[in-house]
This record gives structure tokens, sequence and C-alpha cells, in this order.
């Protein structure tokens, strides 16, 4: 590092860009005799002129200045992914205060050395002092945009804040009531930790941090002594924060209190909803459900995106004949669909996306779900309540009352619900539901299984989709890979497609890592889709009661693709890889 330490200011900037060709005496002229905003960082003022660069003919954007600063002051650019942060231990290492002063902001802690990020790579009056605290280990200087800097600085400080203090309340709590569980059980549903100006914090910030990494499921996990806060994104959970038992204890409960679940109630499993707004201001459902551990109460919140209801099926990932497919099957007037596939697989953002579709002012479309998964004003949604015998068969008997068109139940569990669903459809009406099977004509014989005589099947039956959900690749770093006849990778693709026998591809692009994809390579998901329509063909094999192994010959021999051919096909378009497909679709 040179033993220059300066502030890097606006003219600093503007003097060194002129000096090496960069800008010229008019854009120099521009910027400097311009209103600038104090609180920006120079690059960020630069930036806000759209000036090009006379070296390359690049336009200098935020990007490219912190680049070049970065550059000039000879350290890296390094990109925050918040997730990957361990919070508690990079703020123990200096206040807010000091390093908001010093322009710093610790990023990470080894068992070798700290390294902490800055936007002026020049101002290293802090060194000295830090040094002395870490030893023995190193100090490494790595350069953030002014952007994230602030932010996460703000953000990080702010959470550590409010579980300290809510740590200190929850102490003070313990002293003055030496059993706080006795008396909770004893019938007061005030939590006095749960209404904490600090648990409040450190909950919005929870919420809001889940909204912004697009995280699918929240979990909080109590342990012994810490409990840990885990997102699911795109499939995968990943570790966010640690925090004291005792605080995740008062979390759990204020998140029970929005729920208007029974704060006292421990010891038995509780479902519940909650209602809250993105950064972005669109409206969003949270499924809570309680589990008792032997730690505590495990909390799971599923958060139902609203922008699903507004996505396209070829946003989804149904395109082409399968979308002409499903179209046709969802425009008769009566018969069931069935939509399969394991928990997870997308199969509630298909019938909701379907419903909404079909959903005019001309029809009365009724669901009965448990629980309800997302509101929706053009449907009559009803939930099941097995507390007063309530149940999936009973609401469909209802809701045949009701002079519905289109009819959605939210599972088909059992024989009761199964034989309803078909009374239902012979009745005239279009009924949708839910199984869990492997694939699609698995669910032909589930539904035997449960008790419905084959001619009602095939009297009933309209058509199946198994589904399932694959994280695609990032489109910033995939990497195209050359595949030969004799490679592994040619090899994986024949495991896969066989016996369709398709043929090799001449590439197969991989998951690399970057910035925007968090180095995992994955950005999204896309769905895969089974789709099996009932020709007459199939109706009489399924009359007389035929094998599995007989229906999935006859489906094949008709058309249909199974989910690895459609998973095949994803991967030769370059849209995800042959791991992923092999790791969520049924080879057999």
């Amino acid at each position: 590092m040179t033993e220059l330490s300066l502030i890097v200011d606006l003219r600093w900037c503007l003097d060194e860009l002129l000096k090496e060709g960069r800008i010229d005496q008019k854009s120099y002229n521009l910027v400097i005799t311009s209103r600038n905003d104090p609180a920006l960082h120079p690059v960020q003022n630069i930036a806000r002129f759209n000036l090009t660069s006379l070296l390359d003919h690049q336009p200098l954007t935020v990007d490219k200045l912190n680049l070049w600063l970065a550059g000039k002051a000879g350290v890296d650019v390094v990109r925050i992914d918040p997730l990957k942060v361990d919070v508690p231990s990079v703020t123990g290492i200096m206040s807010f205060e000091y390093a908001k002063n010093q322009y710093i902001l610790p990023i990470a802690v080894t068992d070798t050395e700290v390294i902490i990020g800055t936007d002026q790579p020049f101002y290293h009056d802090w060194h000295a002092n830090i040094s002395h605290i870490v030893r023995p280990k190193n100090i490494k200087v790595v350069y953030l945009s002014p952007e994230q800097l602030n932010r996460y600085r703000a953000e990080f400080y702010q959470v550590t804040r409010a579980i300290q203090g809510a740590d200190i309340a929850q102490k003070k709590a313990s002293a003055d009531v030496t059993n706080v569980e006795a008396l909770l059980q004893l019938g007061d549903n005030n939590n006095p930790d749960a209404n904490d100006q600090h648990i409040v914090k450190v909950v919005d910030w929870l919420l809001q941090y889940a909204f912004e990494q697009r995280a699918s499921d929240i979990h909080l996990e109590p342990r012994r002594e810490t409990g840990k806060v885990r997102f699911r994104i795109d499939g995968v959970l990943h570790t966010v924060y640690e925090m004291p038992a005792a605080i995740l204890t008062a979390v759990t409960a204020r998140i029970k209190i929005l729920g208007r679940l029974n704060v006292a109630e421990k010891r038995k499993p509780q479902d519940g909803r909650l209602k809250t707004r993105t950064p972005k201001g669109l409206e969003t459902e949270l499924r809570l459900s309680t589990l008792p551990t032997a730690f505590g109460e495990k909390l799971v919140m599923r958060v139902f995106d609203p922008e699903v209801l507004v996505r396209t099926f070829a946003q989804l990932g149904l395109t082409g004949k399968q979308l002409e497919t499903w179209h046709a099957l969802t425009a008769h007037p009566n018969g069931i669909i069935l939509v399969t596939g394991p928990t997870g697989s997308g199969k509630t953002t298909t019938l909701y996306s379907t419903l909404k579709q079909l959903a005019t002012e001309k029809v009365n479309v009724c669901t009965i779900e448990d629980p309800i998964e997302m509101i929706e004003p053009s449907f009559n949604q009803m939930q099941i309540n097995s507390a007063i015998d309530l149940h999936f068969a009973d609401g469909i008997r209802s809701l045949m009352r009701q002079d519905p068109d289109i009819i959605m139940v939210g599972e088909i569990r059992d024989g009761e619900t199964a034989d309803m669903a078909v009374q239902a459809s012979l009745t005239g009406h279009l009924v949708l539901s839910t199984l869990h099977t492997n694939d699609a004509p698995s669910s032909l014989t589930r539904l035997h299984d449960l008790g419905v005589q084959p001619f009602l099947t095939s009297a009933t039956i309209l058509g199946i989709m198994a589904q399932r959900l694959v994280r695609t690749l990032c489109p910033h770093c995939k990497s195209a890979q050359d595949v030969s006849e004799n490679s592994p990778l040619a090899d994986e693709w024949r495991g896969l497609v066989a016996p369709w026998n398709a043929p090799v591809p001449s590439k197969i692009y991989m998951p690399v890592g970057c910035d925007e994809c968090r180095n995992t390579g994955y950005k999204g998901r896309i769905g895969l889709y089974e789709i099996l329509p009932l020709s007459n063909e199939l109706k009489k094999l399924v009359a007389k009661d035929g094998g599995l192994d007989d229906l999935k010959k006859q489906a094949y021999s008709e058309g249909v693709l199974p989910l690895r051919i459609e998973g095949a096909k994803r991967v030769a378009e370059g849209v995800t890889t042959l791991e992923e497909v092999l790791r969520v679709v049924p080879l057999n």
C-alpha cells in the first residue's frame, strides 16, 4: 500500500481522470461547475453525468469508476454477499461510529486475517489502530462500492444493536422472573420480550432481508446455545444468521403474535398466516408453521410471492406443444385434471396461474384448500378445519351446492376426497387437484389404490401433469463446454436420456459462479413438465385396470415425454445442467 494517506474527493478524481486522458477538459469543467450531492461519493457524482471514457469509448459508470479507483490503489474490488457475512464477528471488531468516520467496514474474519472494505482506498489512518486490536491476524484491505459500504454498514450494525439490546432486555426479564415459560403456560399470552422494540426491529429486518434475497422459506431453528436463521433460495437452504437461543425464542413469539397464533402454546404444532408488504410495496402472504423440538419451537414461514399470480406460463417454463395441450385440457367444461409432484415442486403455482386465467366474470371458481395458500379476489376460497370436522370431502360436498363451474381441491389425500372429486366431475364440474406421485402415469394407479373404481377413473380424468422445479444457470457466468462422444459428460447424458437415445449435444453449459448468483452458478428456477392427456386407448387401458408399466408404455407411444427427457431438452438449450436434472427427476 502506498504511504500516501488522503481522502479521495471529486477534484482529485477529475484531476486523475484528466491526467490519464480518460476525460477531456470540457467534461472536467462540466462536472466541477455543476451542483453535486455532498452525500455521494465522488465516483457516484461523476457517474451521474454519463461521460464516456476517451480511452476505450465505454461509459464511465459507477462500476467502471470503482474498478479504476481500486486499480490505482492496487486493491481488489469485492462485492458483499450478505448471506456469507458473519455479522456478529465483523461488527465486534469496531464500533459503528468508528467504521463510519474511517470510511471502512469489516466484511470477513478468518483464523489468519481480517478483511476490511473501504471506498477510500488511499486513506489508512485507521490501519495502525485496527492492526493492534486484531493482532496477530493480518489485515487485508479491499475496495467496496460506496453504495454497498453505506448500505451494509448501516444494516449490519443496526441488527447487531437490536440483538444486543434484546439480549440485555432478556437477561433483565430472566432476573425478575425465574421461569418465563412457566408464567406463560399459566395463561399469560403477553410475552414480555416479543413486543420489545429491539425484537420488533430484528423481525422487520429479517422479513425485509428475506424478500430481498428472494427467499421462498424462512426457517427459525432453536439449538441449545444459539438459534439458526436459514433462508431457502432457489430450493437450497442457506444459513444467514446465528443468534442467542433466548432472542430466537422472542423473535418466534413476536411472529406468532403477528400471525395470531397462541403464544402460550408451545407444546403442539400450530399453523397461521401473516400479511405484510415487500420493500417494493407488494402485499405478500406468509404461511406460518410451528413445531415443538428438543430445544424449543421451530418456526417456518413460507413466502408466497405476489408476482406468481401475474406470471405467464412461458415464465413458469410451460411452452410450445405442452402449453397447447394444457390449454386444451383446461378448456373442458367437466372432468378432473391432476397436477402431481413432491412438496415444493410448484404445483400450487401452476394451479393458481391456471385458475387465474380461467376465472372470468362468466364462471364461478371455488377452491377448498389446507390452508389457503394465497388470497385471490377472483376465487371463492374455503379452508378446511379439522377442529370442526370440515375436511376436503365435506368441503367438496358443500361447494357442489354453490353452483360452481370450476372447483380446485388442494389435495386428494384419501378415498372419500377422491370419490367426491369424481362425483363433482360427473355432475358437470371441472375439478383441478394435486396428488403426490413420481410421474403422471403413477397418478392413475394411485387413484385405484385410494379406492376409485377404474371405470370411473377412465370416465372422469382428462389429463395429468407431473412437474419439478430445476435451478436455472446464471446468465452472467455460465460457461459452454464442448462435449465429445467419449467424454464423461456424454456418458451422463446417455444415462439421462436412455432409452430415448437423444443425440449428445455438441455443447453443454456448466455453472461457474459470480457476484450475481452468489457464486452458486444458478439464479432462479424453471419448471419441467410431463403432460399426459387421456386418449381413448389410455381410457380403455385404465378401465381394464391396466398395470403401471402398460400405462407408461402406451403414454410414451403416444408421444408423451417423461420429465427427464424434458430436463434433457433444457440442458441442451443451456437453461440448466445435467446434475440439476438428475437431482430432481426420478430415473425409474
